[in-house]
């Protein structure tokens, strides 16, 4: 044998040699990784993976950050609690970004990639439009945590804010009220504003108001001049706001910069609530109205600790709001529904949740079983200088939520 063949047959023996060593050595390595994990508890099979499906950013980023901090909020909480069926919830955050088709996008990501057992998200109803299909094709489970326009209810869909009867109408009855029969109607271009409207438009028929005029501007539309103008021309008792993110600033400022307060014009907002209130500055708001469920001011014990607790953990100068505290109620709802029913199931868990009560924050709710829908107590409220809402009217309690307004004679043509 030659000097050449002895030397190449020497270098493939090394070789041979130095790759079993680098196995034995990368076995090892990860017996050691599977060792540490089981003694942190990390590994997946102690954690139950759940989604976060918000705008982080775009011009729905000033509402819907915070219902992301309160579902988080929630969620330590229950893990420091001892977590679900004994196992930590792991959240995986997705950024809607404002933006409808990333909505259906990051959903499915959430769904197919993650496995996710749960997804909390979304805020306009464009958005929840957007990801309806994937939910069902994929029998996933989303819990939805605002007021929204109703004539929808998804087997897939827990909708913890409120239906139109719990908002809208009760709303507009108030007004009818004590305020005058003109209305003008002002929304953002979507569904959830349209539909809202139609919905007014019939009750105003069949109780004696007056529709004045309707308006329609694009999400993130920021120079309401003409359309103020416009109501200020129109002789209007009432101007029912639907506008949603970054144009209520914009609206509610220029509104003031035109001379134009409480005292002369009545507005009733349904997607302003007190971390809105923040972005558009209380001077701008004092004394307009709104129409939810609840308020940072809502006088319960459970409300009392729920506000520190947001506070202690986000800054005192954070607030919550309705749509904050049924972020962070759908929470508790989930993880009382899976440990009922012993799984993460998504059919288990839709079973087990029917009926379920839970003493929130702004009174004890309870997911009606025909519609996955909360029964919750309507309230009316005027914005204070502080920029906090005071209650000024409420249901005596629980309204049973109603989302096809079947229970009203003149909403029957909003169903066919």
């Amino acid at each position: 044998m030659n000097v050449k063949k002895k030397t190449m047959i020497r270098f493939i023996a090394m070789m041979m040699v130095a790759f079993l060593l680098m196995a034995c050595s990368s076995q090892q390595s990860v017996s050691e990784v599977e060792n540490n994990d089981s003694e942190t508890g990390v590994s997946d099979t102690d954690t139950i993976k759940v989604g976060i499906l918000h705008s982080l950013s775009g011009t729905m980023a000033i509402s819907e950050q915070s219902l992301r901090d309160a579902e988080m909020m929630a969620i330590e909480e229950i893990n420091a609690a001892g977590g679900v069926l004994g196992k930590q919830i792991q959240p995986i955050i997705e950024d809607g970004a404002s933006d409808w088709p990333t909505f259906a996008e990051k959903a499915q990501k959430l769904l197919q990639q993650d496995q996710v057992a749960t997804v909390f998200g979304c805020w306009t109803s464009a958005s929840r439009k957007a990801v309806l299909p994937v939910f069902e094709e994929n029998n996933g489970l989303l819990w939805y945590p605002v007021q929204y326009e109703g004539m929808e209810s998804s087997p897939n869909i827990f909708y913890t804010g409120a239906a139109p009867n719990q908002q809208i109408v009760p709303a507009v009855e108030w007004l009818l009220e004590n305020k005058g029969k003109k209305f003008f109607l002002l929304g953002s271009d979507y569904v959830f504003p349209r539909t809202a409207n139609a919905i007014i438009k019939e009750q105003l028929k069949a109780m004696g108001g007056e529709l004045i005029e309707e308006e329609y501007t694009p999400l993130g539309h920021t120079d309401y001049s003409t359309i103020i103008n416009k109501i200020q021309a129109s002789g209007a008792d009432v101007v029912f706001n639907t506008l949603n993110g970054d144009s209520n600033v914009a609206f509610f400022k220029q509104l003031r910069d035109a001379g134009i307060t409480s005292k002369d014009l009545t507005t009733l907002s349904v997607s302003v609530a007190e971390e809105e209130i923040r972005g558009i500055g209380a001077e701008n708001m004092t004394g307009h109205f709104v129409s939810w469920n609840y308020y940072q001011t809502t006088d319960t014990p459970e409300n009392e600790a729920f506000v520190a607790n947001y506070k202690e953990k986000y800054g005192a100068s954070r607030v919550t709001g309705d749509p904050i505290e049924a972020a962070y109620i759908q929470v508790y709802l989930w993880a009382k529904a899976v440990e009922k029913a012993g799984s993460t199931d998504v059919d288990q868990v839709k079973e087990a949740a029917k009926g379920l009560e839970f003493q929130a924050p702004g009174g004890l709710v309870r997911i009606e079983e025909e519609n996955q829908h909360l029964w919750k107590t309507v309230r009316i409220g005027e914005v204070r200088e502080d920029g906090l809402i005071e209650e000024i009217w409420s249901t005596e309690g629980a309204v049973r939520p109603d989302p096809y307004l079947r229970t009203y004679d003149w909403a029957a043509t909003l169903n066919q």
